[in-house]
Order: C-alpha cells, then structure tokens, then sequence
C-alpha cells in the first residue's frame, strides 16, 4: 500500500487513479480537485501554503491513512478470528490462505500442446509455444534474450 503524505503527490494520485479504474478525468475536474486540495490545506486563506500548514496537512494525512489501515486489519482479524475469542490460533490464520489451483486441467493442456493429436505431447510440441514466446521476445533475432527486450516485450502485451 502506498501512501502519499506529500501535498502534491497526493493530489496527483487523483487523476491517474481514477483513469486506472476506468473512469476518465478531464483537465478541469483534475484542476477542481487539486483547488480544493489547495483551499483544504491553506488554513488562514491567505492563497499559500505555509510550511505550518503544510506540515499540518501531512500529519492530519497520515492520522487519516493509519487509521484506514488499523480498521482494515481489525476487520481482517475479526473475519479471521472464527471462534470469536479475539485471539487467532494458527488453524484460524492458514485457514485464511488462499488456495492454490492450476488454470488448465491436464485435458485442457493435452488439447493446447498436442498438435499432432495422439493424445500425447512430445518434446517439440512442449517446446513450440515457449520458442515461440523466446523467438517473439528476442527482438533483433540474434539468439539471445536481453533485459531491454523483456521490458519491450512486458511494455507490448
């Protein structure tokens, strides 16, 4: 989790935030928020930030952010607590551990990777869709892959 205590950043957390989300933010809604920010953190109104009162939004922020923390881990413990003895055992804890599970069944992979159809798979029909992801990923086909193009590969997917 991350937490913008600066002034700014946390106001220019605002727009790209909600355009992750989906929700789109013109230029004027963004400047709304950002006065709004503004007025909020100049106490006295005279049109600047003081270090005072800089300060003072930074601490009301982090009191904010702290507190959203501790009610979330409070509502986890108590979702976790099962007994209700306020107190977690470890039965309690690992029963909240998410499962782990494959996203193919073995007739769902058979049906990928077996191209020839003989209900088996084959070195080569095991090794085709990695080389293939290999060949596509090495960029300038000289057999070798780079970290420059793993980053251009993760930027094109």
């Amino acid at each position: 989790m991350r937490l913008f205590l600066l002034l700014p950043l946390a106001v220019i957390a605002t727009a790209p935030a909600l355009a992750q989300q989906g929700k789109p933010v013109s230029r004027a809604d963004y400047l709304k928020t950002v006065d709004t920010r503004f007025g909020t953190v100049d106490t006295n109104h005279d049109g600047k930030l003081s270090r005072d009162e800089v300060a003072a939004a930074q601490q009301r922020d982090l009191q904010q952010a702290n507190a959203k923390i501790r009610q979330e881990l409070e509502a986890k413990f108590h979702q976790l607590d099962t007994n209700k003895d306020g107190k977690l055992t470890l039965q309690e804890f690992l029963a909240a551990a998410p499962g782990i599970r494959t996203t193919q069944t073995p007739d769902q992979l058979l049906q990928q990777l077996d191209t020839n159809h003989d209900g088996k798979i084959s070195l080569d029909e095991f090794r085709a869709p990695q080389l293939a992801t290999f060949n596509r990923t090495d960029a300038n086909h000289d057999g070798i892959v780079t970290p420059a193009e793993v980053q251009a590969a993760q930027g094109r997917k």
